[in-house]
């Protein structure tokens, strides 16, 4: 599911927008001071549950489209909510936690060099990310052995298993990228020969299934790492960031020498906050807003963003909104622009 349209009234207590959003990236342009950023608040908050942001923000009313015809209905009659989904003619009351299953939603605001833990505490954004991806890459090398299936039941005719096993280790030899690979059992060859497949087939298709869910288990992690990595290489100069053995990620300079996080220029921390949670912060088929991406960054990064976001929609079928005031992010992408205008008061 995906948003069509936004509309807004009384925003303030002035500005009323309608905002016909292009498919999978939009883009939000406006001066500063027309509510762009508390848009943005209000569509992660109605999509949150967050009835309290919502009841503290001065507006009438908004209304979330969706492709599947629904519309989710927000009145705020000073601060008195009334929330309701309408559908085929039908309007039904929505509570906090039916709001949130609507679909998920990841926000990326512009005061993102910091986050605020679980316990409360307040901790550099860099830091924090790189431990969670540690984290992350240990326990999928700690669950490395494939778990055991005993259902050998299968459909498939010899030909189509084994071209079913070139597609398999074709995705672990992907994998590999990201220092990723299950542990083969003994005397199990892969891709089997068709006297491997035809003799032990039971043995195979147990081995198959074991692998498919070694794969669904563990391949999404793979891909985010491989391609978080060849995104910020393909934008750092004289620098590249690498994945350690042991999982963490380190930076090496043009000259072989490593480089602390925490040395990184304002603008590549930006660069690696940004796709750190446009990789391993979403999920399939959601919602990323992401306010003010330019901060920090020189216009030929800004001008490379835009292709770098739409390939991310493409491999995890998202949905973004980027609101900006850089004309430069938008760059050559103007048919998939909406701007705030004075004249929709």
């Amino acid at each position: 599911m995906t948003i069509t349209n936004v509309s807004i009234t009384g925003l303030f207590g002035e500005f009323d927008y309608d905002l016909k959003l292009c498919g999978n990236l939009t883009y939000v342009h406006s001066p500063n001071g027309y509510g762009k950023s508390t848009v943005m608040h209000l569509i992660t908050a109605a999509l949150k549950g967050d009835l309290n942001y919502i009841s503290e923000t001065q507006f009438e009313r908004m209304d979330i489209s969706f492709d599947d015809e629904s519309k989710l209905i927000i009145e705020n009659n000073n601060g008195r909510l009334i929330v309701q989904m309408s559908k085929n003619g039908l309007e039904t009351s929505l509570a906090p936690s039916d709001m949130e299953e609507i679909m998920p939603v990841c926000y990326i605001g512009p005061e993102r060099l910091l986050i605020r833990k679980c316990d409360g505490h307040i901790s550099p954004a860099l830091e924090s990310y790189a431990q969670e991806l540690y984290e992350n890459i240990a326990s999928a090398r700690d669950h490395s052995a494939l778990e055991e299936i005993t259902d050998a039941s299968c459909t498939m005719s010899d030909a189509e298993l084994e071209s079913h096993f070139r597609d398999i280790k074709a995705k672990l030899e992907y994998m590999s990228g990201a220092g990723l690979q299950p542990i083969i059992p003994p005397g199990m060859r892969l891709p089997p020969s068709r006297y491997e497949l035809s003799n032990y087939r039971s043995d195979y298709i147990i081995f198959a299934k074991e692998l498919s869910r070694y794969l669904k288990n563990n391949y999404e992690i793979a891909e985010s790492i491989i391609v978080f990595k060849d995104i910020v290489n393909s934008i750092f100069i004289n620098k590249k960031i690498e994945i350690s053995p042991n999982g963490k990620i380190v930076v090496k300079l043009g000259n072989g020498s490593s480089l602390p996080l925490c040395r990184l220029s304002s603008g590549e921390k930006q660069i690696i906050i940004v796709f750190y949670n446009l990789l391993f912060h979403t999920c399939k088929n959601s919602l990323v807003i992401i306010d003010e991406p330019e901060i920090s960054l020189h216009v030929s990064w800004q001008q490379r963003l835009g292709s770098l976001f739409e390939d991310i929609c493409r491999i995890r079928n998202l949905q973004m909104i980027v609101a900006t005031h850089s004309p430069q992010i938008i760059h050559d992408r103007w048919d998939c622009a909406v701007e705030l205008r004075s004249d929709d008061a």
